[in-house]
């Protein structure tokens, strides 16, 4: 599993959080809300899908207040919303594998969006199972390093909790779980007092698609921006391949 999870990739991420907040935390709440109606209510101690995507608002920096403010809308008697939730696949530029997690109250908008921003950009949307076969389902933990960690200390309680891989980048301590044991190793490194950059269930593409032709590369991170903005997409994976100094820029 090494290397197919870097730390660029998390930090696009998290200046995406940076400078689209709102839209971020709307996702969030939404996936709340379907955790709470999907998932088993309120309680996340008896519902563990809204203790996991709890887990992944927390690392988002989704204040309190409005996990709280979701769980009780989700949970009200006047609540309307009809979210579900729908995976597309497709492929980029180049034959790269893309997926995309939706959270949509109209499957046919969301659809067409995705149809027209994949022909967009030199892409093309699929069928269902068309790329997922390239992926694998994994429990991604990412802790920012800094003086406190002690590196052997946190890879040893990792692996202790039923870790699969444990991963140093240059900013990050990067760990890697089954889908099954997730929820079990987030909360055995939670309770030991560590906090996290990311925490959540990930697809991770078992091969990656190495672009080298300039104006693919270019529609390829316009194809990722417009898909990632949009506000049906809950997460966005793909088998691309990204030179550190593209990811940086």
């Amino acid at each position: 599993m090494s290397g197919h999870s870097k730390w660029a990739t998390i930090k696009r991420k998290k200046g995406e959080t940076d400078a689209h907040r709102g839209k971020i935390f709307t996702k969030l709440g939404r996936e709340i809300v379907i955790a709470v109606k999907q998932g088993g209510g309120a309680d996340p101690s008896t519902n563990a899908k809204l203790k996991d995507v709890i887990a992944k608002a927390k690392a988002a920096n989704l204040p309190n207040d409005n996990i709280a403010r979701s769980i009780k809308k989700a949970s009200g008697e006047g609540d309307n919303s009809n979210y579900e939730e729908i995976t597309y696949e497709g492929y980029g530029p180049g034959g790269v594998a893309v997926i995309c997690e939706c959270t949509t109250d109209n499957r046919n908008r969301t659809a067409g969006d995705l149809r027209h921003y994949f022909d967009k950009f030199g892409g093309n949307l699929g069928q269902s199972g068309c790329v997922s076969y390239m992926f694998n389902k994994k429990g991604v933990i990412v802790i920012e390093k800094n003086s406190k960690i002690n590196e052997d200390t946190l890879m040893m309680e990792a692996l202790e909790a039923g870790a699969e891989d444990f991963n140093t980048e240059d900013d990050c301590y990067e760990i890697l779980t089954a889908q099954a044991d997730f929820s079990v190793v987030r909360e055995a490194l939670e309770a030991k007092g560590y906090e996290f950059l990311q925490a959540e269930v990930s697809m991770i593409p078992n091969l990656m698609t190495k672009l080298t032709d300039p104006e693919q590369i270019k529609q390829m991170d316009k194809l990722i921006e417009i898909l990632e903005d949009l506000d049906d997409i809950s997460n966005v994976y793909h088998s691309w391949e990204q030179e550190e100094e593209e990811d940086e820029e």
